[in-house]
């Protein structure tokens, strides 16, 4: 079967979890109960025989119908009404999760007659273990329940269905007339457990509508692209872990940077990186609340000693994050291995610690009450930069290959310095200022004179190079240079005509196609689309605000018709690729929509 572009997909959830629905009606991705659960439904990485739920209008074999005519997101929420015109009738399909009040978790369909009449059909094909296992499927009391091991699925059915199993799937055909709402429900619930309770889809409707409006009024944002900036931040907020304030990368795994290749990877985890800027992007925007429970999770995922500090953890603070393949998988669009766990987890990134410290610095600038706590990790973090700062690493990109002393890192060593001195200065911090200043120097004095290349006008990507790397562009954002600093513009300049992919997009680095390369893999990848927020960013502050304007406009043409970015976009096949949504890419758009109005006002430094 041939994998549908991952602009076809729109996510739906429930801040524990999310189910990816194309526009065909089909849920092909969702892991219960967690993000990181196995997944009940994998048709997204190999064919129906690997797990899906279809709901739409039935043809004359029974099957549903093909794609929706119309689809859209309601208002500004996560639910999601697609609409099918059929020859005797429109109908509507309402797909949301609810937020979990003490109830287990939830996917409801409801199937809506808008005119005339037509016949809908539910093929329920649940496959456990990211779709190796065919359940026990059996009715009880009037519900049908699909057990596998551990895990169990509750199906609600209208009693007006026609329901019925075979083989492991469940079909359910009904009519409707217009004005007519018939809800399908399915619970996860271990299998040891009572029976969960009979959800009550309108209720269930309206809580969640009521909820997502209520945390969208927070926004503060106000500028002209509103609309895509409040669409990236319920996004966002979709993919934390509600019960603890982590945060993932994506909500996916194995979805490939480059078709048929081998650079496919699990990243329903919470990078601290990722998440710092995650929340660095919700902060610029009037979400304090989201900021204070981050911080509470990264207390109890650092613990005590920053040396034990890992790039990233599971959504309640995990530290084994074991990767290996699942062989029965054929990948999406054939692209192999698919992955679960990360391997990356053990890395050395020494940008990490100062991401976390830009975070709660940015924090305290936004008025987050000062926690002791924090403060006392924020030292040892910076105590620990202080230790390792001139330690080659693996880079934010998270090679593969030889560690480096990475170009990017090194700033971000500066960085938590950086911070940290003003914090100090602020009567924030207490700490060793004349120590710190002095460490400030010696770190800024190093880069500069080892990661730069005079003759090309130019940073390298680490000590010693002649590679470039799109990481670079981020100089403007940290004040390590002035922007107008002439080695800021041409790193700038630089990286758009080494790295440049065409109309403003950015490779991250250079990659060596069929041969190793130096992050230690073969192939190539698609531009990688926070890269090209980063280069948005980076034309505004050195002051070519109409260039940077024109870019961002484009970028936005890259999302899907829901608003939406993957991680990267192959620009000669023009479609996305990588995990999908992509919080990176997502908090890009947030970052540049909010620098770009602040320049337009004149409120920038």
């Amino acid at each position: 079967m041939e994998s549908r572009p991952l602009e076809d997909y729109a996510p739906i959830g429930d801040m524990q979890s999310a189910a990816l629905i194309g526009r065909d009606g089909s849920l092909d991705w969702l892991c219960l109960p967690r993000f990181d659960s196995e997944a009940v439904f994998t048709a997204l990485l190999g064919t129906d025989t690997h797990g899906y739920w279809r709901i739409g209008p039935a043809t004359a074999t029974g099957a549903p119908a093909a794609n929706a005519d119309r689809r859209h997101y309601l208002k500004q929420s996560p639910i999601l009404l697609s609409e099918w015109d059929t020859s005797s009738g429109t109908v509507r399909v309402i797909d949301f999760m609810p937020p979990r009040d003490g109830h287990a978790p939830q996917v409801i369909r409801i199937v809506e007659g808008l005119s005339g009449e037509a016949e809908v059909a539910s093929v329920l094909c649940p496959r456990f273990g990211y779709g190796r296992h065919l359940p026990w499927i059996h009715p009880d009391g009037g519900r049908i329940v699909a057990e596998s091991g551990p895990d169990a699925l509750w199906l609600d059915a209208p009693p007006a269905a026609i329901t019925e199993e075979k083989a492991g799937t469940v079909t359910s055909r009904l009519r409707v007339a217009a004005g007519q709402r018939h809800a399908f429900t399915l619970s996860w619930q271990p299998s040891h457990a009572t029976a969960p309770e009979t959800p009550y889809a309108g209720a269930a409707f309206a809580a969640t509508e009521e909820f997502w409006q209520a945390w969208v009024a927070q926004c503060t944002y106000q500028g002209p692209h509103r609309e895509a900036v409040v669409r990236a931040l319920i996004t966002l907020k979709t993919m934390t872990y509600r019960p603890t304030g982590g945060i993932v990368a994506a909500l996916t795994t194995s979805l490939p940077e480059e078709i048929g290749g081998v650079r496919n990877w699990d990243y329903r985890y919470t990078w601290l990186r990722d998440a710092a800027t995650t929340l660095s992007a919700m902060l610029r925007t009037g979400y304090r609340t989201e900021a204070e429970a981050w911080r509470r999770w990264l207390l109890r995922a650092v613990g005590g000693d920053p040396e034990d500090l890992q790039i990233m953890y599971g959504v309640a603070g995990e530290r084994t994050l074991t990767e290996r393949e699942l062989h029965w998988l054929p990948g999406y669009a054939g692209s192999r291995p698919v992955r679960v766990g990360n391997q990356a987890a053990g890395q050395l990134q020494l940008d990490v610690p100062g991401e976390v410290i830009e975070t709660l610095y940015q924090a305290h600038r936004h008025g987050v009450a000062r926690c002791e706590s924090t403060a006392a990790l924020h030292l040892r973090l910076v105590d620990y930069v202080a230790r390792h700062w001139r330690e080659p690493d693996d880079g934010i990109w998270e090679v593969r290959g030889q560690r480096r002393h990475f170009t990017h890192s090194k700033i971000m060593c500066w960085v938590a310095v950086d911070r940290t001195v003003r914090l100090i200065e602020d009567g924030v911090l207490a700490g060793d200022l004349q120590a710190l200043t002095a460490l400030r120097k010696e770190i800024h004095a190093e880069v500069c004179a080892k990661a730069y290349d005079p003759a090309r006008n130019t940073f390298t990507q680490s000590y010693g190079s002649t590679t470039l790397d799109a990481s670079l562009l981020l100089l403007p954002r940290t004040g390590f240079l002035p922007p107008d600093d002439p080695r800021v513009t041409g790193t700038v300049d630089a990286i758009r005509r080494e790295l440049g992919a065409g109309d403003g997009l950015v490779h991250r680095y250079p990659t060596a196609g069929r041969h190793l390369g130096a992050d230690g893999l073969p192939g190539d990848e698609g531009a990688f689309i926070l890269c090209s927020f980063w280069l948005v960013d980076a034309l505004a502050l050195t002051g070519r605000l109409p260039e940077a304007k024109a870019l961002f406009e484009r970028l936005l043409q890259l999302r899907s018709d829901l608003g939406l970015l993957a991680e990267e976009y192959d620009p000669t096949a023009r479609r996305q690729l990588g995990n999908f949504p992509q919080a990176f890419s997502l908090l890009g758009l947030i970052e540049s929509a909010v620098l770009l109005e602040a320049l337009e006002r004149g409120r920038s430094r």
